[in-house]
């Protein structure tokens, strides 16, 4: 198989635009990716647009792709509409991957966007309900709760205001790492104060306050052990990325010394695991997979973002995909191993919790950042010497664990 290259990328700031369309959004990601590429866009032979929240909010169902993408000049070309929860955007990536892997075409798009910002706050946070089995959602509940058996919960740690069902999910994540391992609340919010500092130098990010631990650990609760600087935000945003072959890298004249190279892209879906069998996660099955493809391991990586919609996401993901060893994330991030300037950054964009989670956008938001870093291109958050990258994003519950889970390596050209 050729090697895929990724050769323009565009991203909005992620935050609040309540002037802008899905449409709006979708175009300022393309335009950008269009104009970093230099490529035309008659060249496009397939797009892939992730989105999964304008049908809940909007009523635009079926053909968001088409709607979004026809007018700004992608008529005539196969576009897939895509939705994997959280890792739409991801999943869209990959399968422009593999369409440039099959040799069905040799420069493809693959773009999310999401609209979820509104003042009806019933209708923005119950966006989240449909994120895993609706027949099952008590026993879903009642899964996540029981993970995080043994870990009293302080009274006054639970808010009385709407927030995303998924919050509860982490917490119950977040209480079974703190029964094994010993991980504490503190820990997790050392990993908030790590994103929300990084965020500081991000001018796409929807928040860029510094804050300290002990801000973190007496903000507002979320449900136990989270406050609110520790949980993603609501956002509105795009991104998009331009894909192409080895040959056409050549043949269209790109810019060799900004592509990134696509080492690795998998995708596993949830498995019937029990409770307590981190072992077999699905992050850990198709984090081999990756290492494998990519011909690395986890020790060569530089830079990395995170699934981090909590930072208990963040410890775990990192744990799971081989970064540090099982128990060890939290301590990591209070030594300043996962800052920037540290043995591993991780999230230098400012993660989930500070740079915001349009959930359609996410994935490629952090296949963006991973790309400005390889290029070098990141200014007061640059990662120094960064030669290898991982990305790691997750969508939706199945059982006890995401219900879809893609990893993605990338190297220099």
């Amino acid at each position: 198989m050729e090697n895929i290259y990724i050769v323009g990328v565009g991203m909005t700031p992620f935050g609040r635009h309540l002037d802008k369309s899905v449409k709006q959004l979708t175009a300022w990601a393309v335009e950008d990716a269009l104009k970093d590429s230099g490529c035309d866009r008659k060249l496009i032979q397939a797009a892939y647009f992730g989105n999964t929240t304008q049908g809940h909010m909007q009523g635009q169902h079926m053909i968001r792709g088409q709607v979004a993408l026809i007018p700004i000049g992608f008529g005539g070309i196969p576009i897939h509409n895509v939705e994997s929860a959280c890792a739409s955007a991801s999943s869209a990536f990959h399968l422009a991957v593999t369409q440039l892997r099959a040799g069905m075409a040799d420069v493809v798009l693959a773009v999310g966007a999401e609209k979820m910002y509104s003042n009806d706050k019933a209708r923005m946070f119950s966006v989240f309900d449909s994120a895993w089995d609706v027949e099952t959602a008590e026993a879903n509940a009642a899964q996540m709760v029981e993970l995080g058996k043994g870990v009293s919960v302080p009274d006054g740690t639970q808010s009385d205001k709407p927030y995303s069902v998924f919050m509860d999910v982490y917490a119950g994540i977040g209480r079974q790492l703190m029964a094994r391992y010993g991980i504490t609340q503190r820990q997790f919010a050392a990993v908030s104060s790590k994103n929300h500092g990084h965020s500081v130098h991000n001018a796409r990010s929807q928040y860029r306050k510094a804050m300290s631990i002990d801000e973190i650990m007496a903000a507002p609760p979320i449900t136990y052990p989270l406050t609110l600087p520790m949980c993603s935000p609501i956002s509105d945003g795009a991104a998009a990325a331009i894909l192409c072959t080895e040959s056409a890298l050549k043949r269209y004249g790109f810019d060799r010394n900004r592509a990134v190279r696509v080492l690795a892209t998998v995708v596993r879906s949830a498995s019937q695991r029990a409770g307590d069998d981190l072992a077999n996660h699905i992050t850990v099955h198709a984090a081999k997979l990756a290492y494998d493809e990519a011909g690395i391991g986890p020790e060569d990586i530089n830079v990395a973002e995170l699934h981090d919609a909590s930072s208990i996401g963040e410890i775990a993901l990192c744990e799971n995909l081989g970064l540090c060893k099982p128990g060890e994330s939290g301590v990591m991030a209070e030594r300043g191993e996962s800052t920037i300037g540290g043995r591993l950054p991780i999230n230098p964009s400012g993660g989930l919790e500070s740079k915001g989670h349009p959930i359609g956008a996410t994935g490629l938001g952090q296949i963006f950042e991973l790309v400005e870093q390889l290029r070098g291109e990141c200014g007061p958050r640059q990662v120094e010497g960064a030669r290898f990258a991982i990305q790691g994003n997750g969508g939706g519950l199945w059982g006890v664990e995401e219900s879809i889970d893609h990893i993605g390596i990338f190297g220099r050209a």
